[in-house]
């Protein structure tokens, strides 16, 4: 740790000449009391090892300096956030489970519209809807989820009543789709017929 002694050199030179011109008529000034000059220059350096007088002697008639006091209040340990959010990690899907991603590659296969699909897997998990599904295939005709296990699956898809179908860990939703009843069928026939 490095001391800073310029501001203590400066009150101690400035002690060292109020003091002189303080003193009495003595022409020896080996009788008079020590002043803030007195002090020798390692001390006064500020190395390490040295130490800082508290304050400077006062001589014959004089008063002592105001004490030094520090300018720049002490700060704590700086804390940084990081740069990117850690990663989300979701329940893996149950083995023998069709991926979301293979379901709309099968809906897409079939001829049926998968417009503008959208990986939202993050959306599962606590920092998104909290759902907790494994994986998530946004696209505008309908929403594929996949679960990690066919009960969490059945709750989600009895929570959504009419609105989403649901076979085995994948539940297909229609909620924010404006798909028509009749290719709703299409789409859980295609589910249907996956692994």
């Amino acid at each position: 740790m490095t001391t800073r002694s310029l501001p203590a050199l400066g009150v101690l030179l400035v002690a060292a000449a109020v003091t002189a011109g303080c003193g009495g008529d003595d022409a020896d000034p080996s009788s008079a009391a020590p002043t803030a000059l007195s002090v020798s220059a390692t001390t006064a350096s500020g190395l390490p090892g040295a130490s800082m007088p508290s304050a400077a002697t006062p001589s014959a008639g004089g008063a002592a300096p105001p004490a030094a006091t520090p300018s720049v209040a002490p700060q704590g340990p700086t804390q940084r956030r990081p740069a990117s959010p850690p990663p989300v990690v979701l329940p893996q899907r149950p083995a023998g489970a069709p991926g979301a991603t293979q379901v709309v590659n099968a809906f897409r296969a079939a001829g049926l519209k998968v417009p503008h699909p959208k990986d939202r897997s993050v959306d599962c998990g606590p920092d998104g809807l909290g759902l907790g599904c494994s994986e998530l295939m946004a696209t505008d005709a309908v929403t594929v989820y996949v679960f990690p296990d066919e009960t969490s699956a059945s709750d989600i898809a009895e929570t959504w009543g009419g609105q989403s179908y649901q076979r085995g860990a994948v539940v297909l939703n229609y909620l924010e789709a404006k798909t028509p009843a009749a290719d709703r069928i299409r789409y859980e026939k295609v589910l249907n017929g996956l692994g």
